[in-house]
């Protein structure tokens, strides 16, 4: 039996079963059949140093007395992580990525939908409502900061491996999504003087969302790959369907008020303008000309 085993059509290793004689080309020293007793049987492996096992093109040729075959694949190099803890008696689990692609694509298309959402109803708040500067800014600050976060987050996030850098970066998907609870509140307070039931509904249904997604979030930290990373996926979710909601509540709710003010507003003013008339037809009726 005879065994060649080339690498982009170049001879790296060989076996001469008839002389008993090994070839290594000099880039690969390390190069040997994985069982020599085993290649009657058909298993022809070939094992190599990792240091020394280069992408690219193999093909392996078996020749035995008038017989002949050959093997082509390609061999890739992917880094990988360990998942498992030192001193563990079970063999290291590996992965190459914490999140598979998708649920990582679902998860940072879910948390920018949530950003969207939360700038266009501040957007349609601070452009439709009389607000004061120093609520004005407020309200931008807060909204560049959960931004801002989001941001950094997904930077972090999307790097491959089970890291300090890509637990940090779901931290900060998750983590400071808890700004949408009171900014909500306070959203709310600015287009109604007695918020109604229904906003209500809608802050707690954000407050399920991010429970949810903390949840999610501590259950995937310490587990590589992650278990639960549905759960983080959920609790985005759910904050994703409030924040629509939301918006197209003040959206609706908002163009029924006269004039873009607010019902208390909206209310005074046509009292001001009658107590204004009764004063002048009093003043109206009591004068008298000079003599």
């Amino acid at each position: 039996m005879f065994v060649r085993w080339k690498k982009e059509g170049k001879i790296i290793f060989s076996f001469d079963g008839a002389r008993q004689e090994f070839f290594r080309d000099p880039t690969v020293p390390s190069a040997n059949l994985v069982s020599q007793a085993d290649l009657p049987k058909g298993f022809a492996s070939l094992m190599l140093n990792g240091a020394e096992a280069d992408a690219g093109n193999y093909t392996c040729e078996v020749t035995e007395s008038n017989r002949e075959g050959q093997t082509r694949f390609e061999l890739r190099n992917i880094s990988v992580v360990s998942c498992g803890e030192e001193g563990t008696p079970t063999p290291k689990e590996k992965c190459g990525s914490w999140f598979l692609l998708v649920e990582r694509a679902i998860i940072i298309a879910l948390l920018f939908l949530v950003v969207i959402l939360c700038l266009a109803q501040l957007s349609v708040i601070v452009l439709k409502y009389d607000i004061e500067s120093q609520k004005k800014v407020g309200i931008i600050v807060t909204g560049v900061i959960f931004t801002v976060a989001a941001v950094v987050g997904t930077v972090l996030f999307v790097q491959d491996g089970y890291t300090a850098q890509s637990q940090a970066g779901l931290g900060l998907i998750v983590v400071p999504a808890v700004i949408l609870v009171p900014l909500q509140y306070f959203m709310f307070g600015i287009v109604f003087d007695s918020l109604p039931q229904a906003t209500f509904a809608l802050i707690g249904l954000q407050i399920l969302g991010y429970i949810i997604a903390v949840v999610g979030f501590a259950l995937c930290v310490s587990a590589c790959p992650p278990l639960h990373g549905s759960v983080v996926i959920a609790g985005l979710a759910i904050l994703a369907i409030a924040s629509l909601l939301s918006l197209a509540y003040v959206f609706i709710m908002g163009s029924r008020m006269k004039d873009h003010h607010r019902p208390g507003k909206a209310v005074e003013e046509p009292l001001n303008e009658l107590r204004s008339y009764v004063i002048c037809e009093k003043y109206t009726v009591v004068d008298t000309p000079w003599p």
